[in-house]
């Protein structure tokens, strides 16, 4: 897996312009702060995104994949203020679970999500060597 990073442009901070792999594809649904009972975990922003990636992470883990062989990851969030407002404690939830690797990323605000609790909404496509 290799980023994408155009001479001259400033360096993204917590995602990559661009990812470009070849291998296996694995498609994972978008996930919520929920456990494996299907339980949200917590109504907090940061213990559901936190609950997300660590569901994303164990699916991945039913292919031998890990974290750092995530792609892409696309987030749908019910209100950007909150995330935006998270920033510090998000980034040590993501590291947490994910490390140091930022894949391909994007976020966007939806009107709500089909869970009424769920604050936030993660799926992720990634790349097995």
């Amino acid at each position: 897996m290799e980023r994408l990073q155009p001479p001259g442009w400033a360096k993204p901070r917590g995602y990559a312009n661009g990812i470009v792999a070849s291998g296996r594809l694995v498609f994972i649904s978008g996930q919520i702060g929920w456990d494996a009972e299907q339980q949200i975990v917590s109504d907090d922003f940061v213990a559901q995104a936190r609950q997300a990636l660590q569901n994303i992470v164990t699916i991945l883990a039913q292919c031998g994949g890990r974290a750092e062989h995530i792609a892409r990851l696309t987030w749908y969030v019910v209100d950007k203020d909150e995330y935006l407002a998270s920033g510090k404690a998000l980034g040590q939830a993501y590291q947490g679970v994910m490390g140091r690797h930022y894949p391909a990323m994007s976020v966007v605000q939806v009107a709500g999500l089909l869970e009424p609790r769920a604050r936030v909404e993660i799926e992720a496509t990634a790349v097995l060597p």
